[in-house]
């Protein structure tokens, strides 16, 4: 789960990883101009669409845009539908847009939602699919999207946002390359982010930014890490004194707070998925209950000999249930460091009187804590580690996830479990070092050619671990890198790009990069390590080299005299 080379300097970088940021920025500034000339048929929408086709007309977007609902049959009774277009509608219009009705152009009106199923309930593996269709000529032109839930519209609705874009020059919003059909599914069900509140407090407000910023990239879960052994922010009604272990007693989350957070996150197709670690990384449980300790002077692992430990866990997963919604809870399980259960004479004791080795009592922990989660009506996820130590006895609805390295998925789901993939090495934000392509060219399906196992592979995640990032930069270390591992858990595996073809995709990533800016995200740049900053005065798009050669090409064109920068 966690590693401790994660803190990472960039002026300590290896230079074999600096040299290959050089190979990377070079690559794509010379194959970039081979394929400049082919932009026009680039789609500028991240994720990449399962299929897209367009025409040649440019749309200006009424500035009193509508929607309409005709032949829905969804009645959006919660306002979800009606409040994201509001949503999409700030995001594309300025205050300075004028309205274009007057002017004898082409005007798109409005956009008609169709949504086939009534209800609104999210969860895990409910359709996300649409179809997008934007005519060039009609009186008055319509954009059209229908779905089959109101989360799957959700998605179109982002969609068309990405393709509406301020013209400064007639001060209106341009819809290009009319007539559009897109229709668009995710790859996987399971597409997530993973935030930390234990390392460092994250406020509300900033949670509920991190939420915005995933549905732009449509990543649809997020793990929320709440509780480790620095810090035990979050309220448990049935053992009040837990939150005692918070940092301080502003830097905690009522039960309220946890309910805003869910619902907000939830009328905006994004499910949150609520882990307690046990048995390991709980120190901070004892502060209010020290009897959780093994000892005063060993606190960590959880006591395994207690019955009052696993009164405490019920309380919180019985709290949780009326709060998270989610049909899993993550009950992590790694890291178990057991030499506390040896050295405590009482638990040493009771290991002794029940036959057990340490190994054994980490097995029955972990076992008895699913049975738990799964009186409250979970499907539990457990960190990889339960898997390699005895994953045979393992619930069979264990969802296993992935985190140490490469190889274990295609392990998990020839046993017959469920996977999520987070491999360190290439899906852990706060590894500065992996660059953008790194985390797109991580393939969860790498080595898994049988479709019923490709099937147990859930989805995937990335995981903003917060050691090193509090809300003064935990934006701009999630993006742009994460929305890097959202197309790849989303866009069709054919339409992927493939690492030649990493030009034209580092100028597609550098474009959503600015939309992310635009939409008041800190995303950082393209170029560079996580969290890195500009190198140089710059526009946001010519930070990348694709575009400079894009720019320099087109200024050719055009007969002028320009000097390569």
């Amino acid at each position: 789960m966690f590693s401790t080379a994660t803190a990472i300097h960039l002026d300590m970088m290896a230079p074999a990883m600096a040299l290959r940021l050089l190979v990377v920025a070079v690559v794509a500034a010379v194959v970039s101009c081979a394929v400049a000339a082919d932009e026009g048929s680039v789609v500028e929408v991240w994720p990449m669409p399962a299929t897209a086709s367009k025409g040649g007309q440019t749309l200006h977007v009424s500035r009193e845009l509508r929607m309409t609902a005709e032949g829905s049959k969804y009645a959006d009774g919660e306002a979800i539908l009606k409040d994201a277009f509001q949503r999409m509608v700030t995001l594309i219009e300025l205050d300075h847009v004028i309205n274009g009705s007057s002017q004898g152009l082409p005007l798109l009106a409005g956009v008609n939602v169709v949504v086939h199923l009534p209800g609104d309930e999210l969860n895990f593996g409910v359709d996300e699919s649409y179809n997008l269709s934007v005519p060039a000529t009609g009186n008055p032109i319509y954009a059209q999207i229908e779905a089959q839930t109101v989360f799957g519209a959700l998605h179109a609705l982002e969609t068309f946002s990405q393709l509406c874009n301020f013209d400064f020059t007639s001060r209106l919003i341009e819809l290009q390359s009319a007539p559009w059909s897109i229709t668009d599914m995710p790859r996987f069900p399971y597409r997530g982010l993973l935030i930390d509140t234990s390392r460092h407090y994250l406020p509300v407000p900033v949670i509920k930014s991190v939420i915005d910023s995933m549905t732009y990239s449509k990543l649809n879960v997020l793990h929320w890490h709440i509780v480790d052994e620095q810090s035990f922010p979050i309220e448990i009604p049935s053992y009040p004194k837990l939150w005692n272990g918070a940092y301080s007693y502003s830097e905690r989350y009522t039960m309220d707070d946890a309910i805003d957070i869910v619902q907000y996150a939830e009328r905006r197709g994004v499910n949150v998925l609520a882990e307690i670690d046990v048995p390991g990384h709980a120190l901070s449980w004892g502060v209010g209950y020290p009897s959780l300790w093994p000892s005063a002077t060993c606190k960590e692992p959880l006591d395994v000999s207690s019955e009052s430990t696993f009164q405490v866990i019920n309380g919180i997963l019985s709290d949780f249930s009326k709060v998270f919604k989610f049909k899993f809870v993550h009950l992590g399980g790694d890291e178990v460091n057991t030499s506390c259960w040896t050295s405590t004479p009482r638990v040493k004791a009771w290991l002794a009187q029940h036959g057990m080795k340490e190994s054994d009592a980490y097995r029955y922990f972990v076992l008895r804590a699913q049975k738990i989660a799964k009186s409250h009506g979970y499907e539990v996820i457990n960190w990889e580690e339960t898997f390699n130590n005895f994953g045979d006895k393992l619930d069979r609805r264990t969802v296993v996830h992935n985190w140490l390295g490469g190889g274990v998925a295609e392990k998990v789901v020839a046993a017959g479990l469920r996977c999520i993939v987070s491999n360190q090495d290439k899906w852990y934000l706060d590894h500065l070092e992996v660059t953008w392509d790194g985390f797109y060219m991580n393939e969860p399906l790498r080595n898994i050619k049988n479709p019923a196992q490709q099937k147990l592979v859930l989805g995937g995640e990335v995981c903003m671990w917060a050691e090193h990032i509090d809300a003064s930069d935990i934006q701009q270390t999630i993006w742009p890198r994460a929305a890097a591992a959202a197309e790849r858990l989303w866009t069709p595996f054919e339409k992927l790009s493939k690492e030649w073809e990493i030009a034209a995709l580092s100028a597609r990533l550098a474009r959503f990069r600015c939309l992310l800016n635009h939409r008041g995200i800190a995303a950082g740049p393209v170029t560079g390590y996580g969290r890195s900053a500009p190198a140089e005065p710059s526009s946001c798009i010519k930070q990348h080299p694709f575009n400079r050669c894009k720019q320099k090409q087109s200024k050719e064109k055009a007969g002028a005299n320009v000097t390569e920068l």
